[in-house]
């Protein structure tokens, strides 16, 4: 339950700090002193989007705190799994600074929006005059169905392996989108797939290509070369080698007394050896090279491919071309296998899908019988609320697919008068009825979800007299379960509360704060008494405001 509430620096709210008590408590006011304001604070601790226009002062921050007794609810868990400090209070803060940076704490540790959010919806319910108008919402009725069953086991089944159908359903849709995608693609992979395997490639046979290419090119000049290397070192007048010949001569005719002659006559007669054995190989490269015009404009052909290849893929090498076949290789492969995994990921669906339609029919006939006994139940409160014709029946139909809850739609078709053939909500019901019809129906539901705390907003509106007093009725047995707080204007359900707090306006300075204080008994028969009066409160009202107390 909620024990204690800080605001601080909000709307019209300087600092407040509200002390909640167990069992039915009513805020009271005069229109616009604040109370919604105090609920709007309320929402930021259970995780309302954060404005800057609720700034009383620009230039400070706003901080809203609110201290729950976790009482029978199982939370340790959840405190030990987001590594929060557990304890049998739970400190729940908001704080939004003045440059609209906002931050939250779960005592006193720093989490994110979502875990206030989820720890919010465990400790309380708001229900709001907004949220009477979704009893016309079709999803709203199904979700009060269920939590009217008690959020059933066959839904937690079903949910599951839904979550497993919507999956594959993704994958198999975008595996068919990447399917059609490929087939459109599949020529271009190909065409480019094949324009690279056209040829060999290789690195090192690039070199060679392109060592040879030089080779052939320059094919004149080698010949002259060649040609002109043969005549230095064998020709018939002054070649290399007779002139070694000669200089070996000169020096046998002094080998006798040069000194160190035998040695250089050892050199010479290398260097003769070496000299004929070039001029051999320049003999046998000279009359065997001839230049084959063909075979360049072959070696020329790959090549130009092969730099064609690398300038039109926009790489810088022959391994980088390899590396792109592989990839259209292996593209090509992955569009043969495309239908593959379809046809296998299909099977997998049906398999599923079988599975989930049995669940979904085990939710539907539970639905199906809960919702006689949900109708039941309410038309019991809605008696008791004065509605002793109303009629309200669950019906329910199949949805074209699976959804998440299910496969069913639920349709609420109400009335509230004799002869009128039940119909929609919308069309069908009252501001009052509406209201009668909403507390009918949290009645019900709160009982089995055991929320700690139950806040109603104005869930009065459009009732008066007699069956406002009916309505206080309810909500005091309400509190019997739950801790319950009703913003309310009708002193016939503000007497049934166990507190009674007053919201009022406050100027000082010219300033206008919003205070809240909680009355006496005395205090209370003067609200109550000017609740019931127009203008003026008359001693009549302050009898009948002490009667009401009395009960």
């Amino acid at each position: 339950m909620l024990n204690t509430l800080t605001i601080v620096n909000y709307a019209l709210i300087e600092h407040l700090e509200i002390e909640f008590k167990d069992g039915f408590s009513v805020i009271t006011g005069e229109t616009g002193a604040g109370k919604s304001i105090i609920l709007g604070a309320l929402s930021l601790i259970l995780g309302s989007r954060a404005d800057l226009q609720v700034l009383r002062d620009k230039n400070k921050k706003c901080i809203i705190e609110g201290i729950f007794d976790n009482g029978n609810i199982d939370l340790e868990s959840f405190f030990n799994d987001n590594n929060i400090d557990y304890d049998d209070h739970t400190i729940i803060r908001r704080e939004l600074s003045p440059s609209g940076k906002s931050r939250a704490f779960i005592n006193d540790t720093p989490v994110n929006l979502k875990l206030i959010v989820y720890l919010g919806n465990k400790f309380v319910n708001i229900h709001s005059q907004h949220q009477t108008l979704q009893l016309s919402n079709t999803s709203f009725q199904l979700d009060v169905l269920d939590d009217f069953i008690g959020k059933p086991k066959p839904l937690k089944d079903y949910q599951d392996i839904y979550s497993q159908y919507h999956e594959k359903s993704e994958q198999l849709r975008g595996l068919t989108n990447q399917n059609i995608q490929a087939k459109k693609d599949r020529d271009y992979i190909e065409f480019q797939f094949n324009e690279l395997s056209s040829i060999t490639l290789d690195s090192e046979e690039l070199s060679e290509l392109e060592t040879k290419a030089r080779y052939l090119e320059n094919n004149e000049e080698i010949k002259l070369a060649l040609s002109e290397a043969e005549s230095i070192l064998n020709s018939e007048e002054n070649s290399l080698i007779s002139s070694i010949s000669g200089l070996i001569k000169v020096f046998e005719n002094v080998e006798a007394f040069l000194p160190g002659a035998e040695k250089l006559l050892e050199r010479l007669n290398s260097v003769s050896i070496e000299l004929a054995d070039i001029a051999s190989e320049v003999e046998i490269r000279n009359s065997n090279d001839e230049f084959n015009p063909a075979e360049l404009q072959m070696i020329n052909e790959k090549l130009y491919l092969i730099y064609g290849l690398i300038q039109k893929h926009n790489v810088s090498s022959v391994d980088e071309l390899l590396s792109l076949r592989e990839e259209y290789d292996n593209k090509l492969q992955r569009i043969e296998s495309l239908d593959d995994d379809i046809s296998g990921l299909t099977r997998d669906i049906e398999i599923i899908k079988s599975k989930l339609k049995k669940e979904a029919d085990r939710l539907t006939d539970m639905r199906s019988k809960a919702g006689n006994s949900f109708a039941k139940s309410v038309l019991d409160i809605l008696k008791k609320l004065g509605m002793k014709d109303a009629e309200i029946k669950v019906k329910l139909e199949k949805l074209p697919d699976f959804s998440y809850s299910g496969i069913d739609k639920v349709l609420f078709l109400f009335n509230a008068n004799v002869g009128v053939e039940p119909g929609e909500i919308s069309q069908i019901a009252s501001g009052g009825e509406l209201s009668r019809l909403m507390l009918a129906i949290k009645s019900l539901v709160n009982q089995r979800q055991m929320l700690p705390t139950v806040i109603f907003d104005e869930i009065d509106s459009g009732v008066s007299g007699e069956i406002a007093g009916k309505v206080g009725s309810i909500i005091k047995k309400m509190a019997g379960k739950h801790q319950v707080i009703s913003i309310t204007h009708l002193p016939q359900i503000a007497s049934k509360a166990d507190h009674h707090y007053k919201v009022r306006k406050h100027t000082s300075n010219n300033t206008t704060v919003t205070v809240i204080d909680e009355l006496t008994d005395n205090e209370r028969i003067d609200e109550l008494a000017g609740m019931l009066s127009s203008e003026k409160v008359t001693k009549s009202a302050l009898e009948t405001a002490r009667e009401m107390l009395r009960g």
